[in-house]
């Protein structure tokens, strides 16, 4: 018998977390920069003018920057730095040879969602915010990264001060568990592991840690350039900002933890499918928790790919999953349009998201395109659902008669058609309908 797993309590917000208003207030003051940069190139650099580079490759030139320098009354030294900040922040998009506004640049103003997301994508951003240090290896640069989540764990729950050297010594400990768990081997009973691995043990515990001291200085340098933390005095705090980031992150891990339907490790296929027989709000919490436990540009990714598929269900949970992630997920979508076998499901996505009715959107689309969701739709109920709702699927076409809709099914050229007829004309109860939809089965197989 499966047991159900007893769900971990979601960590509370940081005592003292200013409200999410507030929270907001700060980040666009942190961000005012990045913002008046990336709507200096959202005028200056948009479609038809000139481009952020000669050479195509959608970073600022000397001449632009010293163009945007001018214009704004800055150097380009700081029109250099905003700009890469509004890129780590998606105030700036980047589009093979392009440049273009982000979602969150058009939304600045009237959402502080929108401002708070920006904001947390330019703290998990932290580590390229400053160059690495030059004297050490990618490796040993990439261990620390690894093993800065503790220690910014460690400041969250400090709430206050905490002394450089404690955290040097917290950045020690970890990396020092990094590297044995890399190097735990399984050996064969009565064999013994090589000289080389037992005579030089890597990350002993007593291994000095003065080599890790650069880079905790560089990471510490590059959060506080995020603004997610302060440092002086030998001491480093975490900002309102910082703490409440840190929050959010351990409040993801704890919500991917408790992935109720146990898909969170699954691809976004199996996913879904996974999700299949839930309702729609235990399907939406396994979407929420499956979303949590990665990055929105990789998990958007996955979901169109699953919604290409050749299984009509998935393409309708996949954009689902796609309503859960929101804003985020307009570029993706928006890209899709001209893709006919996505392009109903993203115009409904936009609508909704442009603040149309859910029972409203469908307006949006062509008589065309409906007919062809219709079947698509069908589809769908006919592989995984009952007969009874294929024949209560009529009852949602746009054609006022099953003579009309036949005609318009036909003509719609969905690869689906057929399999959809036959299996409406073996589940309706009307004889005569049946024999009528059978007909145009027939039809449209031969060509007629």
């Amino acid at each position: 018998m499966n047991q159900r797993r007893p769900r971990r309590p979601a960590p509370r917000p940081p005592e003292g977390t200013p409200a999410p208003a507030e929270l907001a207030k700060m980040a666009r003051t942190g961000l005012a920069g990045a913002v008046r940069v990336a709507r200096w190139a959202d005028n200056a650099l948009g479609p038809g003018r000139d481009a952020a580079t000669a050479d195509g490759k959608a970073t600022l030139s000397a001449a632009t920057a010293d163009r945007a320098a001018a214009d704004l009354g800055l150097t380009p030294e700081q029109i250099r730095a905003d700009w890469d900040t509004a890129r780590l922040a998606g105030l700036v998009e980047v589009h093979g040879d392009s440049a273009r506004p982000g979602w969150r640049l058009r939304a600045w103003d009237r959402d502080d969602s929108a401002v708070l997301r920006g904001w947390v994508a330019l703290f998990d951003a932290w580590s390229l915010a400053l160059p690495e240090p030059e004297a050490h290896e990618p490796a040993a640069v990439a261990e620390a990264v690894s093993a800065m989540p503790q220690v910014l764990s460690f400041l969250q729950l400090s709430a206050g001060p905490v002394p450089v050297e404690q955290l040097l010594d917290l950045l020690q400990q970890r990396v020092t568990e990094l590297r044995t768990e890399r190097c735990e081997v399984s050996y064969e009973p009565g064999t013994e592991p090589p000289v080389e691995a037992a005579a030089e043990p890597v990350g002993t515990p007593d291994a000095p840690p003065a080599s890790l001291a650069p880079l905790l200085d560089w990471a510490l340098e590059a959060l506080a350039s995020v603004g997610a933390l302060t440092c002086g005095a030998g001491q480093a705090t975490l900002t309102p900002l910082g703490s409440w980031a840190v929050w959010v992150k351990l409040e993801q891990i704890c919500v991917a933890a408790q992935s109720p339907a146990g898909n969170i490790e699954q691809s976004a296929e199996d996913m879904l499918r996974g999700c299949a027989q839930l309702r729609p709000n235990a399907a939406r919490a396994e979407y929420r928790a499956w979303l949590a436990a990665r990055t929105v540009g990789s998990a958007v990714s996955e979901l169109i790919d699953a919604a290409r598929g050749e299984d009509a269900l998935l393409r309708g949970l996949a954009f689902e999953a796609l309503r859960v992630v929101g804003a985020p997920a307009e570029p993706d979508v928006r890209a899709v349009v001209d893709e006919p076998t996505l392009r109903p499901y993203a115009l409904l996505w936009l609508a909704e998201h442009d603040g149309l009715d859910p029972e409203d959107a469908h307006e949006v689309l062509t008589r065309e395109e409906a007919t062809w969701l219709w079947v698509d739709t069908a589809a769908a109920v006919a592989d995984h659902g009952e007969a009874p709702m294929l024949v209560r699927h009529l009852e949602s076409a746009v054609q006022p008669t099953v003579p009309r809709l036949l005609d318009e099914v036909r003509a719609v050229g969905h690869p689906r058609t057929v399999q959809v007829l036959v299996a409406l004309a073996a589940a309706h109860p009307d004889p005569a309908l049946a024999k009528a939809v059978r007909r145009a089965a027939f039809q449209v197989h031969t060509g007629g």
